[in-house]
């Protein structure tokens, strides 16, 4: 069976669907493919990993229903070798044919015995807008782990009280984001993974469908022509209530940007020093340096607004880079208890976000 397609939009939908796919080896090839199941008069795409599902769709006059599996990697880097305009596909029993003027290229199929579909979505739905997406999602995904052992840290909580709570944590920082109820939602654990793939998809909408399937245990984001679909993770989340200071000693008021600069600076040096960076806080400003014993010759100063006792704290450089480049504040308020103790960052409006970093437990040079 024949069809005419446009290349780019096969190709665009073809890459989407790559996204979810299983990337293990020890998967089975049908997880590692894309189900294309046509219809009279659209064309969907199905793909699955078990744990995320996608289905999106094409308008295409097609003769008869097909439903096959491709590889899409392969696929997809052979049609985007092609010049743009229309493409001729052929279905055959064991393999596509993909033809762009006298090119042709055939690429086998995939068994789709078994193929896992997602559910049907009979839940009524809550529209939720794009823009709280993404200002609240990315300065929180970036704390989630990636270690699959601990799997409820590689997830973004949700919790609803009188605000709703986004928090993420992979045990050595933790990111927490307090904004009003957008929607109705039950204490849930999603994967940070997933919504990572989410929001690179939904940056041109104004709004998104947002749906949970208590049966399933999953949530699912739909536009007009996509649905995403993951399951929760189960599980309990660490009580990260517990962590966040309720005291502090010293208290910083920086500028951003210049902080930034300068932990990138140190960091030239701090990589020959396991990664660790020493701010020092003096009564006029900070003193960043790297863990070494080689004196005054590798720092940078920063003046700031010190309220408090002077302190010295060691960090993981990587980690203040991380927060500072999701950071969107032009300045900074660090709040300190003691070395060895949780440090709290916040932004400018102080209630809506707060980010801390465990520091570094060393002996500490003068």
């Amino acid at each position: 069976m024949k069809f005419i397609i446009n290349k780019e939009l096969f190709l665009e939908k073809l890459t989407l669907a790559s996204h979810f796919t299983s990337t293990k080896l020890t998967s089975s090839l049908t997880l590692q493919g894309v189900l294309l199941k046509g219809t009279k008069n659209s064309l969907h795409f199905y793909s699955s990993n078990l744990s995320s599902y996608l289905h999106t769709s094409l308008k295409v006059e097609l003769e008869k229903e097909i439903e096959v599996v491709i590889e899409p990697k392969k696929l997809s880097e052979y049609i985007n070798f092609l010049p743009p305009g229309k493409l001729e596909i052929e279905v055959k029993e064991k393999q596509i044919t993909i033809v762009s003027g006298k090119t042709k290229g055939n690429f086998p199929l995939i068994a789709k015995e078994d193929f896992p579909l997602p559910p049907k979505i009979e839940e009524k739905g809550q529209t939720i807008k794009t823009d709280f997406l993404l200002k609240n999602l990315p300065i929180v995904l970036f704390s989630a782990s990636y270690d699959e052992t601990r799997p409820v840290l590689t997830g973004v909580n949700f919790l609803t009280q009188e605000n709703l709570i986004i928090v993420s944590t992979d045990g050595f920082r933790l990111s927490l984001v307090k904004a009003k109820k957008e929607i109705d939602i039950p204490s849930v654990i999603i994967p940070a993974d997933f919504l990572s793939e989410v929001l690179q998809f939904i940056k041109e909408e104004k709004e998104v469908k947002f749906c949970y399937l208590k049966n399933e245990k999953m949530i699912v984001f739909s536009l007009d022509n996509a649905e995403f679909f993951s399951r929760l993770i189960e599980g309990d989340f660490p009580p990260f209530e517990k962590v966040i200071p309720t005291e502090r000693r010293t208290t910083v008021t920086i500028e951003a940007e210049e902080f930034l600069r300068n932990i990138k600076l140190i960091s030239v040096f701090a990589r020959d020093f396991s990664n660790i960076v020493i701010v020092q806080m003096v009564k006029d400003g900070i003193w960043i340096k790297p863990k070494t014993d080689a004196g005054d010759e590798n720092n940078a100063f920063q003046e700031a607004e010190i309220d408090g006792d002077e302190q010295k704290v060691a960090f993981n450089y990587k980690f203040l880079l991380d927060f500072l480049n999701h950071s969107k504040s032009k300045k900074i308020i660090i709040e300190v208890l003691r070395p060895d103790a949780p440090v709290v960052f916040k932004t400018e409006d102080g209630e809506h976000f707060l980010h801390i970093i465990m520091p570094v437990r060393i002996a500490v040079p003068s």
